[in-house]
C-alpha cells in the first residue's frame, strides 16, 4: 500500500471493521456486552497504524439494534482533514440468507430521501434503514443519541476549514443501506454544512428507479459503487440471474441445483424492477482472484465461491488495502469426545489474552482456561452438556466460525468427519487416502452413492479405492460411516474422476 492510502483503501477499511462482533457470543451476551466488545474491537482496529485508517481516526458512535439486527458506526478523522464516515454494516447471516434477508416483493415509500418526489425502496431496506436511524447507542463514546444526533454535535465542534466531508460507507447489506442514509443525511440541516460522498462495496439494490433518479440527481463528491464483478451478492436484485452462468475457467460452473437456486431467490421481487444507484466501478474482471480449492462443478464450491468473492478480505485485497486482524479461527480439537470436565485442547489461531471459550451454549470457567502466549493453542475443561457442539473462541474481534473438526461430542462416540483427500482426482481404482476424525476400524466409505473398499490406518486416516461410476466425468463427495454416523459433505471431501 502506498504511504497515502486512497479513499477506497481507507472506506474499504473502515466497511471491514462493521463486522467485528458481529456474531454473539454462542453462550449468551446482552445487547450492551456485545455493543460493548464491538467497540473495544473497533477502537483497536482504528488505532493500529499499519492498517489503511493508520491510526488517523476515532470512533464518535455505534449502536446496535435490537436483535444484532443491524450496526452502524460514526468515525472522524484526527489527521486536520475534518473529514467523518458513516458506516453501516447489514445483517449478521450467511450468503444464503443475505440474498434472502430483504423484503424485495413490496416497495414502500422512502419520504426520509428528502426527495419532493414520491421515491420507492423495498420494505426490507427500509426496515434495516429505520433500525439504522432510530439506534441509540447504549454505552461511550456517545450514548443515548442516534446517529443523526451524533453527526450534528461532531460536525458543530469541528472546524470551518476546510470544509467537513461525510463519507457513507458499507459493504455487502451495509452498503445498501449506505446509499439510503446518504440523500437522508444530505437532506437534514447541520450546524456546518458538510460535502457528502458514497462509497459501497458489494451493495445488493435498495431501490427502483425512481429512488436511483433522486440519489444520482443530489451533489456527491464521490458516488461510486465498487464492485467484484464476479461478486453474486451485488447482482441482487438487478440482474441476479445472470449469475447462473458463473463462472469462467477454471470454474466452478453452476450445477442445476445452483441454477434452481438463483431463479427461486430472484423470484422474490414478485416483478418489481430493481435498479443501482452511483457510478459502477468494476475490480477483478478478469476473475484473477479465485479460490483456487472451490473450482469443481458442484453446489459446495459454488457457494463456497460466492462467499470468498464476497468477503471483506477479498475487497481489501481488490483495493489494494492491508487485511484487517483476524478474529479467532478454530482448525480442530482434541479430544472430540468426553465428558465434562474432560481437559480438551483447542487448536487454531488469532488467539488473544481475552478470548472465552464456549462448549455449545454453554461458557468454559474462564479459570480453567489456558491460552498459549503463541495464539495458536488453548487448554480448557470442558463444561456441563450435552451431544454434539461446537467449540467456539470468541474475543473483541469477534467469534470464531463453527466448523467440523472442532465438535466435541458428550459422551462419544466421536463425531465423524472428512478433513482432506488426497489425491483429489484420478481415475476409477486411484488409491485414495482419507483424512479426518472419528474413523473406527470397519468404517464404510463411499464415493458419491458408491461403496469403497476401505482399509482403517487410524481414527484419523482411512485408505480407500475409487470404485467404478456410471460417469466418470465428474465430481463426487467421499463420506465416511460409523456406525449411525456418517461425515457431513464439504468440499474438502471432493474427488474429481478423470475416467476409467
Amino acid at each position: 500500500m502506498a504511504p497515502d492510502p486512497t479513499i477506497a483503501q481507507v472506506t474499504m477499511t473502515l466497511a471491514a471493521f462493521a463486522a467485528t462482533g458481529a456474531t454473539p457470543r454462542p453462550s449468551g451476551e446482552t445487547l450492551e456486552q456485545q455493543t460493548k466488545r464491538i467497540i473495544t474491537g473497533i477502537d483497536a482496529q482504528l488505532s493500529d497504524p499499519s492498517l489503511a485508517t493508520q491510526d488517523a481516526w476515532e470512533l464518535v458512535w455505534l449502536a446496535l439494534s435490537e436483535a444484532n439486527a443491524n450496526m452502524a458506526y460514526l468515525a472522524r478523522s484526527t489527521n486536520g482533514s475534518n473529514e467523518f464516515a458513516v458506516v453501516a454494516r447489514g445483517t449478521d447471516a450467511d450468503l444464503t440468507d443475505i440474498l434472502e434477508d430483504l423484503d424485495v416483493g413490496t416497495v414502500v415509500p422512502f419520504p426520509e430521501s428528502g426527495s419532493p418526489k414520491p421515491v420507492a425502496v423495498s420494505k426490507g431496506a427500509m426496515d434495516a434503514f429505520k433500525r439504522v436511524v432510530n439506534a441509540r447507542s447504549i454505552a461511550s463514546p456517545s450514548p443515548n443519541v442516534t446517529l443523526a444526533q451524533a453527526l450534528s454535535r461532531a460536525l458543530d465542534s469541528a472546524p470551518s476549514s476546510p470544509q467537513p466531508t461525510v463519507y457513507l460507507t458499507g459493504h455487502s447489506l451495509g452498503g445498501c443501506i449506505a446509499t439510503m442514509l446518504a440523500p437522508y443525511l444530505q437532506a437534514q440541516t447541520w450546524p456546518k454544512q458538510p460535502k457528502f460522498a458514497v462509497m459501497t462495496y458489494a451493495a445488493p439494490t435498495a431501490g427502483v428507479q425512481s429512488f436511483v433518479d433522486y440519489f444520482n440527481s443530489l451533489p456527491w463528491v464521490i458516488d461510486e459503487r465498487q464492485n467484484n464483478a464476479y461478486d453474486l451478492v451485488p447482482h441482487a436484485w438487478a440482474d441476479l440471474d445472470t449469475t447462473a452462468g458463473w463462472y469462467p475457467s477454471p470454474g466452478p460452473q453452476a450445477t442445476e441445483e445452483v441454477k434452481l437456486l438463483i431463479a427461486a431467490i430472484s423470484q422474490r421481487t414478485k416483478g418489481n424492477v430493481y435498479v443501482q444507484p452511483g457510478t459502477l466501478c468494476l475490480m477483478n474482471t478478469g476473475y484473477t482472484s479465485l479460490a483456487k480449492n472451490l473450482v469443481n462443478k458442484t453446489t459446495q464450491d459454488f457457494l463456497g465461491q460466492i462467499a470468498y468473492q464476497h468477503a471483506n478480505s477479498t475487497y481489501l485485497d481488490l483495493v489494494g488495502a492491508p487485511d484487517v486482524p483476524s478474529p479467532p479461527v478454530v482448525t480442530d480439537v482434541t479430544p472430540t469426545f468426553g465428558a465434562a470436565g474432560a481437559t480438551v485442547t483447542i487448536n487454531g489461531h488469532s488467539f488473544s489474552p481475552d478470548s472465552k471459550v464456549d462448549f455449545g451454549h454453554f461458557a468454559c470457567n474462564e479459570r480453567e482456561v489456558v491460552i498459549d502466549p503463541s495464539g495458536n493453542r488453548i487448554t480448557a475443561k470442558a463444561p456441563n452438556g450435552t451431544g454434539v457442539v461446537h467449540v467456539r473462541v470468541t474475543n473483541t474481534l469477534g467469534t470464531s466460525p463453527a466448523v467440523a473438526m472442532g465438535q466435541f461430542a458428550y459422551g462419544g462416540p466421536a463425531p465423524v468427519v472428512v478433513s482432506a483427500v488426497s489425491p483429489t482426482s484420478g481415475k476409477v481404482g486411484t488409491p485414495v487416502t482419507i483424512h479426518g476424525s472419528g474413523f473406527a476400524n470397519g468404517a464404510t466409505v463411499h464415493f458419491k452413492d458408491k461403496v469403497a473398499a476401505a482399509k482403517f490406518v487410524s481414527t484419523g486416516q482411512l485408505t480407500a479405492t475409487a470404485p467404478e461410476q456410471i460417469d466418470v466425468q465428474q465430481t463426487v463427495d467421499i463420506t465416511v460411516t460409523v456406525g449411525k454416523a456418517t461425515s457431513p459433505t464439504s468440499p474438502a471431501d471432493e474427488f474429481t474422476y478423470t475416467g476409467r
